[in-house]
């Protein structure tokens, strides 16, 4: 049997001192938890709305919250109203979970119908022409969706996606639920349909989520582009680039009157996202739309303007 040679007690207290450093060493040069929040991973915790003297528009219903904070502010009835093209957001939203994009990726072609062609002649819906039998790909699709804000696409993708529009307002509905959207109907895919209801605190759950996927951001803040086809195609929220705004999408008919669901940066590190719904309803839609613009710029800026005096103060 093999015996040990003896190792003098001081040296296995040097070795045991030794070990116990590494040992401290490594668990001070692990890496901390990451906050999910910008704010938080820079030591700053999101700034409160204070609910005061905040220009509300005079009509209607509106929402807003502050990403980070956990705070949401409601005005007016939030009772369901008619939506408009706002519907396009959730459109944009359940074709993007079904079929996701990568940044710059442009996704698979899909063939423009005859029923989308049709569609681009029938007159008091927002269109785009297209050509039966032309391959667009699903980023363009989004893009003639989400800018001019295309009826006959929307149908068109839905089509595509589900089969059918039916069983695609099924798929609608049922991520409504899934973001927690009570008080929301859907009924089409376009949002032409006056039985298409929602309210502004739902919208901004919706909201959320839209801004958290990169490729519907960036179609959102585009201000223009040209799509193959399709020709220059202008996004009908005229406030991109102004007020901080960097999305979303407007909405308007004769029944829902104005909508403006929007996010504004506030400080660069901070996203402001607000719902405008109802405004001048029943009168035309460009009356409507013009007064759900400028009810979202006063209040995009007033609550900028609050935040802004709120850091200075903190």
């Amino acid at each position: 049997m093999l015996s040990l040679p003896s190792v003098p007690r001081r040296v296995w207290t040097a070795v045991g001192a030794l070990l116990l450093l590494a040992a401290l060493t490594a668990l001070v040069a692990l890496p901390r938890p990451e906050n999910r929040d910008a704010s938080a991973r820079q030591g700053n915790a999101p700034t409160k709305i204070v609910d005061s003297d905040i220009p509300w528009p005079r009509e209607g219903q509106a929402a807003v919250a502050l990403e980070g904070s956990g705070q949401v502010l409601t005005h007016g009835a939030q009772r369901p109203v008619p939506i408009a093209s706002l519907t396009k957001v959730m459109t944009a939203y359940v074709v993007l979970t079904g079929h996701p994009l990568r940044p710059g990726e442009e996704g698979p072609r899909i063939e423009v119908d005859r029923q989308a062609a049709y569609e681009a002649g029938v007159g008091g819906e927002s269109t785009v022409v297209v050509t039966p039998g032309d391959r667009r790909t699903e980023r363009e699709l989004l893009q003639l969706l989400l800018l001019p804000s295309a009826n006959n696409i929307a149908r068109l993708l839905a089509r595509w996606d589900a089969g059918s529009e039916e069983a695609f307002v099924r798929k609608m509905q049922r991520a409504a639920q899934d973001l927690g959207m009570r008080d929301t109907t859907y009924t089409d895919a376009s949002g032409i349909a006056s039985a298409t209801t929602s309210t502004a605190a739902d919208q901004l759950k919706l909201a959320r989520e839209a801004m958290r996927n990169p490729v519907l951001r960036d179609i959102v803040a585009t201000r223009e582009t040209t799509v193959p086809g399709a020709g220059p195609v202008a996004n009908t929220n005229t406030l991109l680039g102004t007020s901080g705004v960097v999305g979303l999408k407007t909405g308007s008919s004769t029944p829902a009157g104005g909508n403006l669901l929007w996010a504004a940066e506030t400080d660069g590190t901070h996203l402001l996202l607000g719902a405008v719904l109802h405004q001048r309803a029943n009168t035309t839609p460009a009356e409507g739309l013009t007064a759900a613009l400028e009810a979202s710029r006063t209040l995009i800026d007033g609550l900028r303007a609050r935040l802004r005096s709120a850091g200075s103060e903190s």
